[in-house]
């Protein structure tokens, strides 16, 4: 399966630290694409909450314009079920809320021991329950993890 800037959308979602650091080193890719551009927006003055999310201009050869940045550990927080469902929660806030109708997103904390089946049943808790995004395409960052997933593409049905 291609990685996660692979795949055009209006906006990626790149799990991430308190700090905005990338949580596994498979997602670096998506820095080294977006260049000191990206590098220079995902700049923070204070740390972000574990849970939340917050949504940068991508830059460089992303393929999207857009980053939704989720935020599920700190350096002393670990990443926990409880902490992705709060992180994926505020990702489909920030998509309804800029009105992304196309995400492309990892499961989130599985390389962290969340595990993708545990994370695609957190992800399929809120299926349909917002307007946007119309769908989003999960992408495990590892290639090993790809026949453990079990939504490979999400259709979302629209509420309007």
């Amino acid at each position: 399966m291609d990685d996660l800037a692979s795949f055009a959308a209006d906006a990626l979602v790149r799990p991430a630290t308190t700090r905005l650091d990338p949580t596994a080193a498979a997602l670096r890719r998506l820095e080294i694409l977006g260049g000191e551009e990206f590098q220079n927006r995902i700049r923070l003055n204070r740390e972000l909450a574990v849970g939340a999310a917050v949504v940068t201009a991508a830059g460089g050869d992303l393929p999207a314009e857009f980053v939704i940045h989720a935020v599920i550990r700190s350096e002393t927080e670990p990443v926990t079920r409880g902490n992705v469902a709060r992180a994926w929660l505020s990702t489909l806030h920030q998509a309804q809320e800029w009105q992304f109708p196309h995400l492309s997103a990892p499961p989130l904390g599985t390389g962290a021991g969340v595990g993708a089946a545990r994370w695609a049943a957190v992800e399929r808790g809120w299926v349909g329950a917002f307007p946007f995004p119309a769908y989003h395409v999960v992408t495990p960052p590892w290639p090993e993890q790809a026949p453990r997933v079990e939504l490979a593409v999400v259709k979302l049905p629209s509420l309007h």
